[in-house]
């Protein structure tokens, strides 16, 4: 096998805002693995919080191009690597190698009988409230709504103002570890006045035990506190859901054992996503398929997107098999909004 990397900068369509960083731009790591006669493409962001870049996560790809040299699988890999950006690149791309080697679409080998189109949240980002109702208003096609928050002062106006705009949606909030618990219980009569459905990572990481004696009304998703499936175990007793996502757990494959060890706890899961091209959507979108929440709009931020993308529409999104996954069969499944 030989392996392909490269860096690709993707600017986003306005400037996203979260707890501590605003975005202009994107960089991605593309990896290619190619046998001779067939390749495979994975896409990874990576964990910007944990220290990863995409130069860090190019060297560390580069790092094992020897063990490529002489065959890899996606069982190999999982002991090859940590979880992160790089294995997550890696295992899509050998999801994506298989499926082109055997002509059999990713998701039939992921357990899924027959892929449906997901309703998805669309982001918007922690600015100003009336910008932000803006935003909601300009996301006519959303059905669901993920609403950035910072523990700012400013949030209990960014909630009134996305529901004041889009009274029939679907609503969450995620805190990326913006608050403190004081905050949290302040907020939270606002929240379900407005009728947010889901509270995302509210504390930061090392206060999560905080969670294990907070009643919240509102169902609490663990986001950073969830890497891959070893963090499970540790998790607080807080949240009652968990969102996966690719480049935290490294890959597809960890991203399906988390789907079902969650599901044996009694725990919601989620899937989400780093931001990214519809590259990175599709592996997701299998995920998806086993989802109680599913947050895929990262092309929907993007000035453009590859093609072929994923498709969205009246609020969902659909992966045709031409995008990822090895079948190309030229004859992918419809997608009917």
């Amino acid at each position: 096998m030989d392996i392909e990397v490269r860096i690709e900068t993707w600017p986003l369509a306005n400037p996203f805002r979260i707890t501590g960083r605003t975005y202009t731009e994107i960089e991605l790591v593309v990896a290619v693995i190619r046998d001779g006669e067939h390749e495979g493409k994975g896409e990874a962001a990576g964990v910007d919080y944990l220290g990863e870049t995409p130069t860090s996560i190019a060297a560390e790809i580069e790092a094992v191009r020897p063990a490529f040299a002489v065959g890899m699988d996606r069982t190999r890999l999982q002991s090859l690597l940590p979880i992160g950006g790089a294995r997550n690149a890696l295992d899509c791309a050998l999801w994506d190698l298989e499926g082109a080697r055997s002509r059999r679409p990713a998701w039939l080998d992921a357990g899924v009988t027959r892929p449906k189109p997901c309703l998805t949240t669309w982001t918007i980002g922690a600015d100003a409230p009336d910008l932000v109702g803006e935003r909601a208003l300009a996301f006519a096609d959303a059905r669901a709504i993920k609403l950035k928050l910072t523990g700012d002062g400013l949030d209990a106006e960014r909630v009134r103002a996305v529901r004041a705009a889009r009274p029939d949606v679907w609503l969450g909030v995620d805190g990326n570890r913006g608050f403190t618990l004081a905050g949290l219980e302040q907020l939270m009569p606002i929240l379900v006045e407005a009728g947010v459905a889901l509270v995302e990572q509210p504390l930061p990481v090392d206060r999560d035990a905080e969670l294990g004696t907070f009643a919240s009304p509102i169902p609490l998703a663990a986001d950073e506190s969830v890497q891959g499936l070893a963090s499970l175990a540790t998790l607080s007793d807080g949240f009652s859901v968990i969102n996966i996502k690719l480049d935290k757990c490294g890959g597809l494959t960890e991203a399906l054992a988390m789907v079902h060890a969650a599901r044996a706890r009694g725990m919601g899961v989620m899937v989400g996503n780093m931001l990214g091209t519809s590259l990175a959507m599709a592996p997701a979108f299998i995920v998806g398929q086993f989802c109680d929440v599913v947050d895929l709009d990262g092309p929907v931020l993007l000035r453009r997107d590859r093609v072929p993308g994923a498709h969205y529409g009246n609020g969902m999104i659909w992966c045709p098999d031409d995008l990822w996954g090895g079948a190309r069969t030229g004859a992918p499944v419809a997608f009917h909004a």
